[in-house]
């Protein structure tokens, strides 16, 4: 978390993210949880009387909720008080069309994961943002959470010495049955190609574990070779895909991202292995790092406890043994892109925090895309392309 000189309030819009939308809440709750935004305005949803239903129960202003995101961002915009930045919380698709249009006139923009469904699409994203003068923040939450800060701190001071292996997984279970089928919303969209892009699990979460494995470790991507599985029935994306990585330098790193591992809810796991020791970090235990010296014993470092250090504490709020996890690591991207926010007006300083922005989303939907061409050339090692 980073404070601000100037404290009052962003003035926030959203599109996308209207009743029955997991990612819409949990974007609202850690804009909120800082008090760094107010919720001011907002295209819920393409459905027009879903948009209106969705912006009354937020309780926006009726000339402030709109039924299509274009009109919102032309009538904002020209407003003294419009909004001075926006969450694209949509569907993949949607994310080129709805950032471009508040990019174009310079409001700053927060994006769900991944940048983009396609390659293409992630490149016409970055050109939008580089024409422009406002802000890209994309929200990979998992690198705001205050342990994954101090592993990065760590591997960068030379803890670890020169690595050598990167293990990174993220397993989870939702997709076993094909709900797809069943009517779950969540489903329909992220493994329907024409909305969630090239990958399914692959861009679901596999673009989160590729995302953490970089940030944490420093290392750029060389080559990789990807196997690809689409178990469930007639399910025309991958649920499962394992990875094996070459990075720059000689590290050697394995991926794999599931969404049919029974017994496994949200299991994001990252392990780093130097030649002086090694590191492992588990989502669903976030508070608990665990650092070992080669030849010495394994010992536990926690959030503002034992061994944590700067790195943990400013992304921290409650001492040590108050839990923090999902939620607030979300903040901390929201907390730290006010800061941003906030500095690129002049109204105060730059934050340290790294937040992921536009390039970081072109690497992972990069990644999406060599994955899927390794897979259609029998697991073939094929170089990322930018």
């Amino acid at each position: 978390m980073t404070l601000n000189t100037d404290t009052t309030p962003i003035r926030l819009g959203m599109v996308g993210g209207g009743s029955g939308a997991f990612i819409g809440g949990v974007h609202r709750m850690a804009a909120r949880l800082d008090g760094r935004y107010t919720l001011v305005a907002g295209a819920l949803s393409s459905t027009p009387e879903k948009a209106r239903e969705s912006g009354l129960a937020l309780g926006l202003a009726p000339d402030r909720t709109y039924d299509d995101f274009r009109r919102m961002a032309q009538r904002e915009a020209r407003l003294k008080d419009g909004i001075e930045a926006v969450a694209i919380v949509t569907p993949n698709h949607m994310h080129l069309p709805a950032a471009t249009e508040f990019l174009k006139r310079g409001i700053h923009v927060i994006c769900d994961k991944p940048l983009t469904g396609t390659l293409a699409e992630a490149r016409r994203m970055r050109a939008a943002v580089e024409r422009g003068n406002a802000l890209f923040v994309l929200t990979h939450n998992y690198s705001a959470y205050p342990l994954i800060r101090q592993a990065r701190q760590m591997i960068a001071e030379g803890a670890l010495g020169r690595l050598r292996v990167v293990q990174v997984e993220y397993a989870q279970d939702w997709l076993t049955d094909s709900v797809e089928k069943a009517g779950s919303k969540q489903a329909e969209w992220r493994t329907d190609p024409e909305r969630a892009g090239l990958g399914g699990a692959l861009g679901d979460i596999g673009t989160h574990a590729f995302h953490l494995a970089s940030y944490v470790s420093g290392l750029a991507i060389e080559r990789l070779a990807a196997d690809l599985q689409s178990f469930g029935d007639g399910r025309a994306l991958d649920d499962n895909a394992h990875v094996l990585l070459q990075y720059e330098g000689g590290a050697r790193g394995m991926l794999w991202c599931s969404q049919v591992a029974p017994g496994h809810e949200n299991g994001l796991r990252l392990r780093l292995f130097g030649d002086k020791g090694g590191l492992d970090w588990q989502q669903e235990q976030p508070n608990v790092l665990r650092y070992t010296r080669h030849g010495e014993a394994t010992r536990l470092i926690t959030r503002n406890g034992a061994g944590s250090d700067a790195a943990s504490a400013t992304a921290s709020r409650v001492p040590a043994g108050h839990p923090e996890g999902y939620i607030e690591a979300f903040a901390n991207i929201y907390s730290d892109a006010a800061a941003l926010i906030r500095a690129a007006q002049g109204k105060g300083e730059k934050p340290d925090a790294v937040l992921p922005g536009i390039e970081d989303g072109v690497e992972g939907v990069a990644f999406v895309d060599a994955c899927v061409r390794s897979a259609r050339s029998n697991g073939a090692f094929v170089a990322l392309r930018r």
